[in-house]
């Protein structure tokens, strides 16, 4: 038999313009941009039988084997790397495994290696590490089987994937990585989607709508420089959220308010990307930082940092809009300036410097995910 040639897929990171926090919930809306650092996957065919995963990230290859459709380490301490590093990478071939079952086809086996632009020495940014990889290894695990799935058909499989270990995991992430580019994201039913794929099968699962999901591509605000901050130390989404399940905040007049107020704001940026109006869409940012400091007091999170505060005041100093993107908390902040104002970009980076912040050079991925 003829081996099969190397396959080599790459996901873009992303950032949250608006709407984290409510998007967690069926059907809210939030608008995400791709950015331009990748992981990067490569399938090729395995120097001996089963699975072996590899990362930049990781200490060694943790080797693998196929058990009831599953993969498992095949000693010990390659359990324990499987779980601990490449869980991710794990459930996402194992969807792909799952799809070519339905089909008669056989599990793969291959070699796997993942390299990261989305790390600085190993720390994360806040650019949706976990998500990139996901797409790109659910891409070259089935480019590599002989799949030839739309775009849409993988991040079905991507979500699957991964709401499987994250069932309070939005997915934004997921689909910035396979569309690229600005866009509009509804989350979907995470729950109605598992149970879908584990009593109809996952073809039937990339078949049928999804409860509440959507995904729109949008226009670039080309007047607006995307400006990026990194504040050096990683955050939490899972714990920030859950922070919230734990708390009685949801559920109540507050939390109502809150996604009312997000939903609409990010209905207005996304209205003011189409129209072009990068005033009216500073006006919602600013709108989208208030409401975030607002549910940050109430529920008492840590989502403002001293660091995302002076990122945000620098940026507002000179007329633009910033917030933290995602769960806040550290990782990373935005801001939007007018771009054709390069001394007030060069005074904003100055600040941000000056605060701890690092400015990073980032710009929008404008292509997602390669078949």
């Amino acid at each position: 038999m003829t081996a099969r040639p190397t396959v080599v897929r790459r996901a873009p990171g992303k950032l949250f313009v608006a709407g984290e926090y409510a998007v967690v919930e069926p059907g809210n809306p939030a608008i995400l941009v791709a950015v331009d650092r990748y992981v990067t996957v490569t399938v090729s065919e395995p120097g001996e039988p089963g699975v072996t995963l590899s990362s930049d990230l990781a200490p060694r290859t943790a080797h693998c084997r196929w058990r009831d459709g599953r993969l498992g380490g095949a000693e010990p301490p390659d359990e324990q790397l499987l779980r601990e590093r490449f869980a991710h990478v794990a459930a996402a071939v194992e969807t792909v495994g799952r799809l070519l079952a339905e089909r008669g086809l056989p599990e793969p086996a291959l070699d796997l290696s993942v390299s990261s632009e989305l790390h600085d020495n190993g720390t994360k940014f806040g650019f949706g590490s976990s998500g990139a990889v996901v797409v790109a290894t659910v891409a070259a695990v089935a480019a590599h089987s002989g799949l030839h799935l739309t775009r849409d058909a993988r991040y079905r499989l991507a979500m699957l994937a991964t709401a499987a270990l994250e069932p309070r995991a939005s997915g934004g992430d997921l689909a910035a990585g396979t569309w690229g580019g600005w866009i509009a994201y509804r989350a979907p039913d995470r729950a109605a989607v598992l149970d879908l794929a584990a009593t109809a099968g996952v073809e039937e699962a990339l078949r049928v709508p999804w409860p509440g999901h959507d995904v729109r591509p949008l226009p670039r605000p080309a007047a607006l420089s995307l400006e990026v901050g990194w504040t050096g130390t990683p955050a939490s989404t899972s714990s920030l959220v859950s922070g919230l399940d734990r708390k009685t905040w949801r559920g109540s007049a507050s939390h109502r308010r809150f996604v009312e107020t997000s939903n609409d704001f990010v209905h207005a940026s996304a209205d003011a990307l189409e129209r072009a109006d990068h005033d009216g869409l500073l006006r919602q940012i600013r709108r989208a930082r208030q409401e975030l400091a607002r549910i940050d007091e109430e529920a008492g999170l840590g989502i403002f940092t001293p660091r995302l505060t002076a990122l945000c005041d620098a940026a507002e100093a000179v007329g633009g809009a910033a917030k933290p993107s995602g769960a806040g908390g550290g990782d990373c902040g935005i801001a939007l300036l007018d771009a054709e104002a390069a001394p007030d970009i060069a005074h904003v980076r100055k600040r941000w410097t000056t605060a701890g912040v690092r400015p990073l050079p980032i710009r929008p991925a404008m292509e997602g995910n390669e078949a």
